[in-house]
């Protein structure tokens, strides 16, 4: 396989869109820490986030278990063309690191990488929200990058330190090569009736404690998982 490359370093704090009492739904007072901007320099990755970045919505993102939002580059031509968006960039999809060489099947939940001067472990795949959608103006997008598995992931980090662009991301170290990003979206999103996988997959315990409660509540009680965050308010 060759060797995966960090592409691109986005970061950004929240702020305000649209403006107060417009009468279209996309263009009313929103706040998010979606937009995000490539970082051409060194920036330190600490242990909630990477400098200069920051999360609106601090129940559903940010916190050790999502401090760093992956996406694969290998999926943007798919998605400039189904979108019909020819100058989507990276970080459009409000991602920190911007991965070539990657995608969800062949990363496992577990995952340790190095990349810089940083250690990180996948912590679970990427659930996209609404904002992701009013962003581009595309209601069913959440749900489309949901249905298709291209949904990027998380990273927790073990060590903290400094990355650039252009630095090779080396793995560690593999201790679920049976749970790929792609087989855990499977199992929550798409085959809710295979309670012995979902069982399987709360157990996983590098699993992040928010999915592996998720799927605690659907073993136990056949509870599905939420899905308003796709569309919003």
């Amino acid at each position: 396989m060759t060797t995966p490359v960090l592409r691109s370093v986005q970061v950004g704090l929240p702020r305000q869109h649209g403006a107060e009492g417009a009468t279209e739904p996309d263009d009313r007072l929103w706040t998010t820490g979606f937009d995000k901007e490539p970082v051409v320099v060194p920036v330190r990755v600490g242990r909630v986030n990477i400098d200069g970045d920051g999360q609106a919505d601090l129940t559903n993102h940010g916190g050790p278990d999502k401090a760093v939002c992956v996406y694969p580059a290998d999926h943007y031509p798919y998605w400039r063309e189904a979108l019909n968006l020819p100058p989507l960039m990276f970080g459009a999809f409000g991602e920190n690191f911007t991965v070539e060489g990657l995608t969800e099947a062949v990363v496992c939940i577990g995952d340790i990488w190095q990349v810089g001067g940083v250690t990180l472990q996948v912590s679970q795949p990427r659930q996209p929200c609404w904002k992701l959608a009013r962003r581009w103006r595309v209601k069913t997008l959440a749900l489309q990058v949901q249905q298709t598995g291209r949904t990027g992931w998380y990273f927790r980090v073990l060590e903290e330190g400094t990355v650039s662009a252009g630095s090779p991301l080396v793995l560690v170290q593999r201790p679920h090569p049976d749970w790929s990003v792609e087989r855990a979206n499977w199992v929550m999103h798409h085959d809710k009736d295979d309670l012995r996988a979902a069982a399987e997959l709360a157990g996983v315990s590098l699993l992040s404690a928010s999915w592996r409660a998720t799927l605690a509540r659907r073993v136990e009680h056949n509870i599905e998982p939420d899905v308003s965050r796709h569309l919003g308010s």
